[in-house]
């Protein structure tokens, strides 16, 4: 179930919220007068971590998380790369289970992000599917 970890805030930064479990971490930047400004959601953190973001200034992203660890001799810090297909509804239904206790404005957008980026993803796949 997400619970929310209090982070620090920075004065010249938007706010930010930050909710995980053992599957998601979700962080929620939130800007001026409570409007949220974007958000990522990673998921499956333990197995093949990939994440989703959305921002008001750059539209979606889908990226898994290189670990950096292909060497064991060396210790490289995790960084975002390009990745496929995101399972959405997998992660929509998933989510919805585990954010119940996430406010439920908070919640609501990002479910409504997540069935938009659904949506928007599977219009693209019939368009390049029958041209």
């Amino acid at each position: 179930m997400l619970k929310e970890s209090f982070t620090g805030q920075y004065p010249t930064r938007s706010d930010r919220r930050w909710f995980s479990d053992d599957y998601f971490d979700l962080i929620v930047w939130v800007g001026q007068n409570g409007v949220i400004a974007g958000f990522q959601l990673c998921y499956d953190k333990f197995k093949k971590e990939r994440a989703l973001t959305w921002t008001e200034n750059n539209g979606y992203k889908h990226e898994r998380v290189d670990d950096g660890e292909a060497n064991p001799l060396k210790n490289l810090t995790p960084i975002l790369v390009p990745d496929g297909m995101c399972p959405t509804q997998e992660i929509i239904d998933l989510f919805m289970l585990r954010s119940v206790e996430v406010d439920s404005r908070l919640r609501s957008f990002v479910l409504d992000k997540l069935r938009e980026y659904q949506s928007t993803h599977l219009d693209n796949c019939i368009k390049q599917k029958t041209s």
